[in-house]
């Protein structure tokens, strides 16, 4: 499982990131909205990385199964 990380800015915009992808991090004005942008952005990069058989985090290697 993949954790996201969240804090509020001094201008009051919320950061989140997911430290397992260096660079995955979006803000928000709120703190859910940062979590929504920060997770929709970590499912594309996990995606461009298995399109390109690039290494996934092994947090992120339970989001599957096989059926």
């Amino acid at each position: 499982m993949l954790t996201i990380d969240v804090e509020q800015e001094d201008d009051g915009r919320w950061i989140a990131e997911v430290a397992a992808l260096p660079g995955v991090l979006a803000y928000g004005t709120t703190e859910a909205e940062a979590r929504a942008h920060v997770a929709a952005l970590a499912f594309r990069v996990i995606a461009d990385r298995m399109d390109n058989n690039e290494p996934v985090p092994d947090e992120a290697l339970g989001l599957f199964s096989l059926a």
